[in-house]
């Protein structure tokens, strides 16, 4: 006798906890990086009060107007290579959040693979004689769909590093912008 309800009940419950322990890490790594980016939030809106307070000190101490437009003007450059320090945090954070999902993602891939690829084993086994075409199709089918997701990782990952690479040439070229006004100033 043939147990295909008991293997596709299986397999439907196996399925569904391989989808609930995804969602489970994925919304582990999510709160990691939220976690992360709050963090990063918090310390640079405290730091930069400090730094606009005593900046603000420093411009109401100003004896003349040369004096004061010259403290104003000193002070640009540091506020600039903080903003592009924050804006590297918290693209390297984004990054590694990326990261970890593709992880994840990857392995789960990988798990429920594995077992659709013993479900259809299993059931070619037991399967009545004829229905070898239908298998091989079906094998072909997870085999195409692997190959697609295998793509379809590489472009995402090639996608990200042209990001991170288009990233770090623009903060480059800002700091050098940077540099360049505060020493004509």
């Amino acid at each position: 006798m043939f147990a295909f309800p008991e293997q596709f009940s299986n397999a439907t419950k196996a399925n569904l906890e391989s989808q609930f322990a995804l969602l489970s890490a994925l919304t582990s790594k999510t709160f990691e990086g939220v976690e992360k980016l709050v963090e990063l939030n918090i310390s640079t809106a405290k730091a930069a009060l400090e730094n606009s307070s005593a900046n603000a000190r420093q411009l109401l101490a100003a004896k003349d107007a040369q004096e004061f437009f010259s403290l104003s003007a000193s002070q640009a450059q540091p506020n600039a290579e903080k903003a592009l320090s924050y804006s590297r945090q918290v693209a390297s954070i984004a990054a590694d959040t990326s990261s970890e999902f593709s992880k994840v993602a990857e392995g789960q891939f990988a798990e429920v693979n594995r077992k659709v690829i013993s479900l259809v084993d299993e059931v070619s086994k037991n399967a009545p004689a004829g229905s070898e075409t239908y298998v091989s199709a079906l094998k072909t089918v997870i085999s195409n769909a692997n190959a697609g997701y295998e793509q379809f990782s590489k472009s995402s990952k090639q996608a990200r590093e042209a990001i991170e690479t288009n990233v770090n040439a623009a903060v480059s070229q800002f700091t050098q912008a940077a540099g360049k006004a505060s020493a004509a100033a």
